[in-house]
Formats: structure tokens, C-alpha cells, sequence
């Protein structure tokens, strides 16, 4: 395993491929996203100022083929999902880059960088004006899928973007238009970017030659991503990346996820369903980036029932009156903890094993508190660990009721209102009260139960209860929390 040490002494130079924007995002595109958002939070709490750029790509095969189809312009018809990404990358507490950009915003660029490499001879223009990238002409081709390419045939072509994935061809850096399809105009003549050149140009145009890591689905590493290295290799005689990391395959409970078997999930059908956007996220975060990750709904349980753990947990800390003092069994179980999270995160990112450090941690604290062995001085540390684990994991704070309620929205002015389950509504409802009306009624309801005007009581109840927000009325208070 690789030591990673950044080229600049605490900036992280790092390109994540973003999405195609022709459709809403599947579960899968996200597990990537928050493996990415997972790492960058990790780099950030270690230290490191982050440099992170990722690309929209808003022109391909089928976002042409789609928009033709529907009549309107390919700006016009990416808008929609490039803006609903951004809303479910959201939804899961996926942090924005501090660099995103279009691919169709630099077409002036990768024109130009096709033009240089067709000056040094790694390039060439065909009869009807597109233009490909020579294989033969780098030899160094295939070293990061560590595919053996000796017998590969020079001049042999493909021009789509969705291709065999075990074959290697001169790939289309610019491809000519076609009648009826959109088109621009540059110095190297009419057409559209390939694919492959547009993350290179936009890596290189705001990072430079050489920079720290790529990121990206492990269905990138060939042809995309071995592509890239080619072509910016090609041009600049550089290393392109100086590492690669590459989130596995999911599964859907045990078999690929595509339409035809009927597992195939966006962020939003699982949000209709009724499943919560924190526990969706904990899930994909349960295990480590380089294994596959089976996706289950009894999973999905499981990960609602963890996230409600430390949620509960934290909010026992807050809230419990616990004896004046401090132990040192607690303070030392909760600098461990912090310590075991980061050298898990350290050892290329093993988020299981940061996960069980948590845990453990709130089974020990919660049997000592039990036990009256918790005192006033140890919610500090033990809050603190908490603090840690969230600053990565971001599934603590309880924002689940008013994404679920945008989502209903939505499908509400997408005829889609149907598909939404009983427990998303009541989830929804509960967005419908602030905090400080539902703190309102918690304490009138104290007062009426003072009173012995149980009526009332049993009314504020119910009116809480119908609105989403759950009553625990304990030895030392009542608690409340959102469905």
C-alpha cells in the first residue's frame, strides 16, 4: 500500500468524474458520491485544504439521442437532471466541490487540445471531420487497468461512447455531426467533444498537468479513465494522476442492478418507499470502498436503526441529568475511540472498521450510564467523539423530514404522488412543524398534564403524533423526535 503525500504540502489536488446528466441518479452513481464525499471529508478533518473538481457531462450519445427525441435543446434537457443531482447529492449531505463545471462550457478547449495532439501526431482527423485519438502511438497504454493491448489492431476505430469494455480501439476525441444532431462550431471544425477529452481538459484546466488523486466507479478504469491517461500523457509528457482510488460495483440484494430484473433504484424512488435519506447514506457507507457492497432493504432497516442508535445516544448525553464528576474510564473510552475511527479512516478509508469503533463506543458509554457510571464531565469527550464521526459520516443531525417533503413535492409535479408510501408522508408531515412550535406544545402539554387535564394532553399527543414527531416520555423528562 502506497503512503499518499499530496505534490503541495497541505492542498489536495484531487478530480472526482462527475455524472452524466441524461437521467436521475441511481444508487449505484451514488455509492461513488459518497465514497468521494466520504474522503474529502477525511482529507479536510486531517488537515488538508481541498482542491476538488468535478465535471457535469452535459453532452454525450444519449443526451443528444434523448433531447432529438424530445424535441429541445441538450441545454435544455440536462438542466433538468443536472439540477436534480445537485438536490440528491443534498439529500445525502454530499458536500459540493469547490470546483464544478460542464463539459459544455469548455468546448473551445478540448478543441484545442485535440488540435496539439494532432500536431505532436497522437491524433488524427477522418474523412468526415471527426477526429480520434492513435492508440499505437503510446506505449504505455493499458497500465492502469493492467490490460495487455500487444495485439491490438492500429486504425481500428469506435466513435460511441458506450462501447465494449474489454476491446481497444482509436477512440473519438471529436466526433462530426450528424444530421438533425447539436453541434458547435471551433477551430478544428463542427462537431462535439468525446467523451474521454473532456475530463482531461477540465483535470488539467483547473488542477494542472500533474495532480494528486482521480477518483472515480470502478466501470471507469477502462476505457474512461485509461483514456484520459493516454491522451493527457500524450500531450504533456507528465504523470496525469498520482493516484487512483475506485469504488466497487453495488449489488442489489445479491444480483446487478439494471431494469430489466426490477431492482434498479434512484435516490428518490427509495425516498418514496419510505426509506430516509441519513439511513441511505449510512448504508452506503457501511462498507469499505474497495468491497462490493450488497444493497438490501433489510439492510436499509438495519441502517435506520443504527443512525436512530446514535442519535438517541447523543441526545441522552444532552439531556440526561447524570451525577456531578468525571471518570476516567470514560474519557479514556472516548480518546480511544477517536483514535481508532482515524487510523481506520487512515488505512485506505476502511469505514467498517471506523463504524464499529463508534458503536462500540456507545454500547460501553450506554451499559456504564445504565450502571450510574457516567458522570456530568464525561459528555464532553464522549460528545466530542461523536463531533469526529460526524464531520466524515454526516448522518447524525436529524434533516431527514424536510428532504423527504422536498421529494414528495416533486413527485407531486411529476405525477408520481401515488408511488409514495404512508411512512414518507407522515415523515414529510413532520417537516411541517418547527422546532421551536414543537418545544411550544411539548411544554403546554407538561403544563396541562400538571393540571390533570389529561383531554388536553391526550390532544397535543395526538396533534404530534399526526404530524410525524414521536413522544418519549422518561424518568427524567419528555424527549421528542421526528418519525
Amino acid at each position: 500500500m502506497q503512503e499518499f503525500q499530496p505534490l503541495e504540502d497541505k492542498q489536495v489536488r484531487m478530480y472526482a468524474c462527475g455524472p452524466t446528466v441524461y437521467d436521475y441518479g441511481h444508487i449505484g452513481n451514488f455509492r461513488t458520491f459518497v465514497f468521494v464525499d466520504v474522503l474529502r471529508r477525511f482529507l479536510r478533518q486531517s488537515g488538508y485544504t481541498l482542491r476538488h473538481c468535478m465535471n457535469i457531462t452535459d453532452v454525450d450519445d444519449k443526451i443528444i439521442r434523448n433531447a432529438a427525441k424530445q424535441g429541445v435543446s441538450v441545454q435544455e434537457y440536462t438542466r433538468k437532471y443536472e439540477q436534480a443531482f445537485l438536490e440528491d447529492a443534498a439529500f445525502l449531505n454530499i458536500e459540493r466541490p469547490e470546483i464544478l463545471v460542464r463539459a459544455t462550457d469548455h468546448i473551445a478547449e478540448m478543441a484545442r487540445f485535440i488540435r496539439e495532439l494532432v500536431a505532436n501526431g497522437h491524433a488524427y482527423r477522418t474523412d468526415d471531420g471527426s477526429y480520434y485519438f492513435r492508440i499505437a502511438s503510446f506505449p504505455g497504454y493499458g497500465k492502469l487497468s493492467k490490460k495487455d493491448f500487444g495485439g491490438m489492431v492500429d486504425g481500428a476505430r469506435v466513435d460511441v461512447d458506450e462501447y465494449d469494455k474489454d476491446n481497444a480501439r482509436d477512440f473519438a476525441l471529436w466526433k462530426a455531426p450528424k444530421p438533425g444532431e447539436a453541434f458547435w462550431e471551433t477551430e478544428i471544425g463542427p462537431g462535439r467533444p468525446g467523451w474521454h477529452i473532456e475530463c482531461s481538459t477540465m483535470s488539467m484546466k483547473y488542477l494542472g498537468e500533474t495532480f494528486d488523486m482521480h477518483l472515480g466507479g470502478e466501470d471507469l478504469v477502462f476505457p474512461h479513465h485509461e483514456n484520459e491517461i493516454a491522451q493527457s500523457e500524450a500531450l504533456t509528457g507528465k504523470t496525469f494522476a498520482r493516484f487512483w482510488m475506485h469504488a466497487r460495483f453495488l449489488l442489489v440484494e445479491g444480483e446487478k442492478m439494471s431494469k430489466s430484473l426490477g431492482n434498479f433504484y434512484t435516490l428518490r424512488d427509495l425516498i418514496l418507499k419510505g426509506h430516509k435519506p441519513s439511513s441511505l447514506r449510512f448504508l452506503l457507507t457501511s462498507v469499505p470502498y474497495r468491497k462490493q457492497l450488497n444493497f438490501t432493504f433489510d439492510g436499509l432497516k438495519q441502517a435506520a436503526q443504527a443512525v436512530e442508535r446514535l442519535r438517541n445516544f447523543k441526545l441522552r448525553l444532552e439531556t440526561e441529568p447524570f451525577a456531578a464528576g468525571a471518570s476516567e474510564p470514560m474519557a479514556a473510552l472516548a480518546a480511544g475511540t477517536v483514535e481508532k475511527m482515524r487510523a481506520a479512516l487512515a488505512d485506505d478509508l476502511n469505514t467498517a472498521e471506523a463504524l464499529g469503533a463508534i458503536f462500540d463506543m456507545v454500547r460501553e458509554a450506554n451499559t456504564a450510564a445504565d450502571a450510574g457510571q457516567v458522570r456530568q464531565q464525561d459528555t464532553a469527550p464522549l460528545l466530542h467523539a461523536l463531533e469526529k464521526f460526524e464531520e466524515v459520516f454526516a448522518v447524525m443531525k436529524d434533516e431527514d423530514a424536510e428532504k423527504v417533503r422536498h421529494v414528495l413535492e416533486w413527485a407531486k409535479q411529476e405525477g408520481r404522488i401515488q408511488e409514495a408510501s404512508e411512512e414518507t408522508v407522515e415523515v414529510a408531515k413532520s417537516a411541517e412543524l418547527s422546532d421551536a412550535k414543537i418545544e411550544a406544545l411539548v411544554a403546554e402539554r407538561q403544563a396541562a398534564r400538571k393540571a390533570r387535564n389529561f383531554a388536553r394532553s391526550d390532544e397535543i399527543r395526538e396533534q404530534l403524533a399526526s404530524a410525524g414527531i414521536i413522544l418519549e416520555d422518561t424518568k427524567d423528562g419528555v424527549r421528542w423526535k421526528r418519525k
